[in-house]
Formats: structure tokens, sequence, C-alpha cells
């Protein structure tokens, strides 16, 4: 029976090797599969004939397969893991006595038996080796005794999304160090309450990072849930519901932050004095007593500004607030989300100031309509379908300007008919005149984006110190990798920007730019080949290759096409909102780059299946782009179980010295614990989305990956120091903090993340030191 089933088996594979590599052939890909499924037919043969030579022939493949794994990936476990593990298990099955023993002819147990052991050398080679990391160290001298934080309030506080208006996620708290983080224990945790429901959209996310002012935290919930808890201990102070109620065509439900304002002109300990505003889902702008959690009506209606004022085709569930605004200059800079890809009458991605007293509108940025920033008068609307700020601004409030990261135009994959202030403005960073709202300077980083290629993250302001001075500089980190430095007075490079030729060829009626920026500080991977595709088997792996194969890819900005193309990196980007921490102390910075590939497919507008009204908000999927020619159909380049076509690492963590623009270390960051069905710690690299800090006890922290823990690294050498287990995902940018009694505390909300299909939960966790 054991011989039947073997041939059966053999015969299986080779059948599925044969045909799918022979399709590969044919596609301009590997002969390796056909040949590996003429090997298995000969072989099943030769077992149902009950041949010795069965294990002669199998041998043979399997060195081959040894040599030929090696040529293509060179001694990277995972990728010789992927196209060797079956095989050599295959071959000790052969070798057992249930199967050898019924064999006839020459011994081939030998032969076999070697090539297995050479395998498994090899195998035990490449776990030792990372051909894909780079350790190097950060340069440890403080460049500058007192870094500019933008700020002016207690160490121990965060009163921003970026702890600052520089949006630099440093802390200048130093009692956590490299030597004693592992010392870290749980001091508390707090459960809002506030859960995923059935009926919410996919991309149902907790990512806030709470304020610190006083003894409170300020968080806010994926439902818009404002509540304050006591920093010490994590008990509820109190809490505001805005009820936003459902609403299926939001494509993210989700909030980053509230905004924290100390009016000057309302005496201490007045109502209202302090304040909180909460951005909503559904549009509203709500100021909210900072004691209390009570209304402050004198702000805005009746203590509301609502954000669908001025706004064409005002949708319900089109246009809201995922993140916090930013407060500077008494004024409340706010951006939007637009849904991407739903169709060409969307609301606008106007930028306003708004008054943090009165709530009225101090002046309007529209990208579509960048000369004309006064507030608009009754029946005037903002220009349709602009670019947007969905992410959060940055702001030196001494030069009077605000860094705003800009996306693109909605439908994102078609650039037809962009205006002349769209194809300036968008996926870019803008810096506008605080007090007017004018333009002063703007930096593309990606030239008519058919890419989705938004600047996601809040850029980072930093003072840096350079041959020829001190420099005032931004660091904006972009979804295609690349980390722009710009003299942010000017928007002129502090490192070098190139124009580099992009593929061209885009669908009748568009076009491509001819060149794309590369700026010279990059954590762009390098292009996709046949090589890299990856999978836990022969089989998936050749799906991947037969599916590679089939995409249209020239490398990054290959144009959208109807045949399908691959974009790599991918719509989450190699940074995402979460963005980079800078130290401005030593002039560094410390990130996540994610390497994640998508697919995107042009589908003409008479292939389009009618709509489904019960169909729930996502950037997944069929995205129907109603009034344009075609819709798109996106999403991640998985195999048929479900994992990445592309070879890991997928993740890394990353630091570079922001004085040269080299990067000093990349290291696989996160495992495959909450990943696969076997809860196993296997360090792959993961994918992640969230964001890191820098202490300057030379701590940083980060959640982020798909795996669901908090952990510490040493900022000088990327090395892991410390983690610890969330009971959900940790997608969101932790912060820090020191209490009445002077411990520092480290501080994560885990809440899980709907499109990445990490744990929910509801979960706010505090960690200190042992008290002495």
């Amino acid at each position: 029976m054991a011989i039947i089933i073997t041939s059966l088996l053999f015969a299986l594979f080779g059948a599925w090797l044969g045909v799918g590599g022979v399709w590969l052939i044919t596609l301009g890909g590997s002969w390796y599969y056909a040949v590996a499924g003429a090997v298995f037919l000969i072989a099943a043969w030769l077992v149902y004939r009950r041949s010795m030579a069965a294990l002669w022939l199998y041998a043979a493949f399997l060195l081959a397969t040894l040599v030929w794994a090696i040529w293509e990936t060179g001694f990277d476990w995972w990728s010789l893991g992927a196209r060797g593990g079956l095989l050599v298990l295959l071959a000790i099955w052969l070798l057992m006595p249930v199967i050898w023993r019924r064999l006839s002819g020459t011994d081939g147990r030998a032969p076999l038996i070697l090539v297995v052991l050479a395998s498994l050398g090899v195998a035990g080679y490449s776990m030792t080796t990372d051909p894909y990391d780079i350790a190097a160290t950060l340069p440890t001298d403080k460049v500058t005794p007192e870094g500019a934080l933008g700020a002016n309030f207690p160490a121990g506080e965060w009163h921003f999304y970026g702890r600052s208006p520089y949006g630099q996620r440093y802390s200048p708290l130093d009692q956590i160090t490299v030597e004693n983080v592992d010392k870290l224990e749980l001091a508390w945790t707090y459960q809002t309450g506030d859960v995923r429901l059935p009926s919410d959209v996919t991309e149902t996310t907790y990512q806030v990072t709470p304020l610190k002012i006083g003894d409170n935290l300020y968080i806010c919930t994926p439902h818009n849930l404002a509540i304050a808890v006591d920093a010490a201990t994590g008990r509820e102070k109190w809490r505001f519901d805005p009820k936003i109620g459902p609403e299926n065509q939001r494509q993210h439900q989700t909030c980053r932050g509230v905004s924290y304002y100390k009016d000057a002109s309302i005496a201490a300990g007045e109502a209202c004095a302090e304040r909180v505003y909460l951005p909503t889902s559904d549009a509203r702008l709500i100021a909210l007593d900072a004691a209390t959690g009570q209304i402050c009506p004198s702000f805005g209606n009746a203590g509301t500004v609502n954000l669908m004022e001025h706004m064409p085709h005002p949708k319900a569930g089109y246009y809201y607030s995922t993140s916090a605004p930013l407060i500077a200059r008494d004024k409340i800079i706010v951006g939007g989300a637009v849904n991407d890809n739903y169709s060409t009458e969307e609301p606008s991605g106007v930028i306003r100031a708004f008054d943090a007293r009165s709530g009225a509108v101090v002046w309007a940025w529209d990208p579509g309509n960048p000369d004309r920033t006064e507030p608009l008068g009754a029946g005037e609307t903002y220009t349709a379908n602009s670019p947007n700020m969905w992410s959060t601004a940055s702001a030196d409030e001494e030069l009077g300007l605000v860094y705003v990261p800009l996306g693109n135009q909605t439908p994102d994959q078609l650039g037809m008919g962009r205006s002349e202030h769209v194809e300036k403005y968008s996926s870019s960073i803008t810096a506008l005149d605080l007090d007017t709202g004018r333009v002063r300077w703007v930096r593309q980083t990606v030239h008519h984006d058919l890419w989705d290629m938004d600047v996601p993250a809040q850029p980072s302001l930093i003072d840096l110190t350079t041959d020829a001075g001190t420099v005032k500089a931004l660091v904006g980190p972009t979804k295609q990798g690349d980390i722009y430095v710009l003299n942010r007075e000017t928007g002129e490079p502090v490192i070098p920007i190139n124009e580099v030729p992009a593929p061209g060829g885009a669908i009748e009626g568009d076009f491509t730019a001819p060149t794309q920026p590369v700026s010279d500080l990059t954590f762009m991977p390098k292009p996709l080949t046949g090589a890299d595709m990856w999978g836990v088997s022969p089989f998936d792996q050749l799906a991947c290759r037969i599916e590679f194969a089939r995409l249209r890819y020239e490398g990054r900005y290959t144009p959208p096409s109807v045949q399908g193309t691959l974009v790599y990196p991918g719509n989450f980007g190699t940074f995402n909102w979460g963005g980079v921490a800078v130290d401005p102390v030593r002039q560094v910075m410390f990130g996540m780059p994610t390497y994640l590939a998508f697919k995107s497919q042009l589908v003409p507008r008479d292939q389009v299946p009618p709509a489904d009204a019960e169909a729930r908000g996502s950037e997944q999927g069929l995205n129907r782009n109603e009034g344009a020619p075609y819709a798109v159909i996106m999403g991640p380049f998985l195999s048929p179980l479900g994992i990445p076509c592309q070879s890991p690492p997928w993740g890394y963590v990353a630091g570079a010295d922001l004085r040269t623009g080299k990067i000093a270390y990349k290291h696989r960051n996160g495992t495959v614990y909450d990943m696969i069905p076997l809860p196993l710690p296997l360090k792959v690299g993961v994918p992640g989305i969230g964001g890191p800090i820098i202490t300057a006890g030379g701590v940083a922290f980060l959640g982020a990956a798909v795996d669901d823990y908090l952990r510490a690294y040493d900022l000088t050498s990327g090395r892991q120091l410390w983690k610890a287990r969330l009971p959900a995902g940790g997608q969101s940018t932790p912060m820090t903090y020191t209490t009445e009694d002077g411990r520092q505390f480290v501080l994560i909300v885990a809440g899980g993340h709907g499109s990445i299909g990490t744990k929910a939960g509801d979960y706010v966790m505090a960690w200190t030191l042992p008290k002495q």
C-alpha cells in the first residue's frame, strides 16, 4: 500500500509541476518546474515498478535542486527552505524501510542519504547567515547638547500627536535605558469598552497615540469616544460619546489622536481654559473641556464645527477625520480622508485653519484652487476631488510655516483630466504660511502619481548640524521608501534628490512621467524577479511565479494596466502613517520599512458588475471609480495559501544618520507567531503598520508588526532589547511620559487592525521600571 500511495503522490506532484511548469515556460519563466514535474512523473513510475532507480533519480534531482536553489537565492534559509524543504522530506520518506525494502536493483540509498545530508548542511549554514541584514551602528555623539524640540512644556509630557509640533516622536526622558529596559513591568491596563462590531467596515482599527498633560492621558477610540484616564493608574476620569453612528461607505473607522489647546484668554481653572479637540469619522470637530469632558459651547456651533460645510458632493461616509489635527499659533489645522477610488464626484481635500477659540475659519487652502485661501462665502464650495491630507501636519511656529503631507487625487490609478494644480500638489510635501495659508514651497515626491503613493506621514522637523552650519530641516518618509531631507525654509534638498527614468506605457488617454525623483537616502527595495517568488512549498511558489509572469512589471512605477500590474512597494508603502522617529540631539532616525507587493488591475466600465448596496467600504478588492472609464481591483500580492508571494523579509527595523544620509542598519523585525496556525516564533521579518518613538535613554519603542508585541530596541545598533506580549494587535504608535513621582512610563494602545487581520481589542497598557 505504501508503494501505491507514494507512486500516486509523486504522479500528482509531477502533473501539477509539469503542467504549471510548462505554463511558466510559455510566460518566459524558469524551466526548473517543468523539469521537476518530469522527474516526479518518472520517479512515480519507477516506484510503482518497485525499481531502486527511483532513489538514484531522486538523489540526482535533489542535488540539482540544491545547486539551482543556491544559484537563485544564495544562502538565505527562508528562500532555500521554500524550494527544498518538502523535497528533502520526500527523500527521507523514500529512505524509510517501508519503501526501500520493496525496491529492487542496485542500492540507491547511499547517494540519496549523502544529498539529504548535504541539503541539511546547507540549511544549517544558511540559518547562521542573513544576506539581507545590514549591521553597523549609529553615531552616539550628542551633536548638539540640547536638540530643538519644537515646544516648551515639561519633558515628562506629550502634548501633540508626534509629542510636539515638530512631529519628532522623540522624548527627552532618559530614565529607561539600554541597560535597564529589560526590567520593565506592566503597571496597569485599561479597557475602553469600544470594540469592533460585526457591522463595522473592514478597516476598523485602533491606532491612537494618547496625549499626556498634567496627570491625565487623553485618548480616542475607533468609534470616536474621547476618554481621559489617570496617567499613573489608568483609572477612567471621564468619557464623551459623539454618537457617530454606523456608515458602510467609510473606508476607515479609526481615530489616531485628539488635540490639546490651552486658551490663554481664559483664567486657569475656568471651564474650557484647557481643551481637547476630537475629530470624528462623521466629519465633525468637537471641543471638550479637558477637565470634565463637557462640550465647550463657545466653539463653532454649540461646541462643534461641521467639516462638511462648503464641501462639494457631501455624501455620507466619503469624507472624515482619522488623524489628530495640529494646533499652532492658536489655529487648528485640519485635513481629512477622502474615500479612495469610489467616484469622480467626491469631497474636496481642502486643508483648513480654524480659530482654536471660536472655531471660525481663518484660512482654507484647496490644492485644486491654491491661490485663494480666504474663507468661502455662502453657496460657494471647494474644488471637488482635490488632493487631501489624511495624515497629520507639522509646524514651525518661529518660521510661521505648517508642513502638510498630501495625497493623490482619486481615482489614484487614473490620471486623465487632472488640472495643472493637481499635477503640482499631488503626493507632495507642501509648506503653507501659518497665518494666511499661502503656499511658501512645494516638493513633489511622485510625478503624475498613478500608484496611490500619497505622502502618508507627518514630516519630522529637526535642526541639522552640517559642515555649512545649522540647517532647519524636514524629514519626510514616503510610501515608495524615499526619505526626503529638505531645508524646511525653502524646500530645497539637504540630502540630494535625483530624477531617474521611469517606465512608460500608460493606458490610452493617460500618460506617465518620464522621470521620478529618488532621494539619496532611500529604503527603496530592489526590483522583484521570478527568483524572489516564495511559498511554503514548490507548488504555491510555482503559482506565484506564474502570477508574477502574467502581471505587468518593469520595476517601481510600472503604470496601471488592464492586464494587471505589480505595484512594489505596494499601497501600504515602505512607510505609512506611523512615519519615522528622529533624535534631534544625535541627529539620527529610526523607522520600520515594510516591503509588501500589491496588484492593481484596471477594469473597463462595461465589465464592472452592478453595485452591491450592502457592500462595506474597503480599499481592497473592487474599487468602482464611478464616473471614470475604469474601475480598479487592488490587493496584496498573495499566494493561493494567503501568504505573500514575495520571499521574506517583509519588515525591518532600520536606523540612518541624517547628517550623512547613510543607512547604518537594517534588521528583520517580528515573527510569524500570530500569522500561522502553529504559534512558532520564527523571526522572518514581518509586515507592520504603525510608528516608532525614540527616547533620550537610547531606546526606541515600536509595536506595529503583525505579531502582537511591543518591542524595545537599542537605537545605536537596532538590536532588540525587550518585548512584551500584547492581548491584541499593536498597530498604533507608542508614547512615553512621567508621573508625579518621577517614574517614566511607556504606553501603547493594542486594538488591532482590520486590513492586516491582527486581533481586535480595546486595551491601553503602560509599563514602568520597578520602584527602587
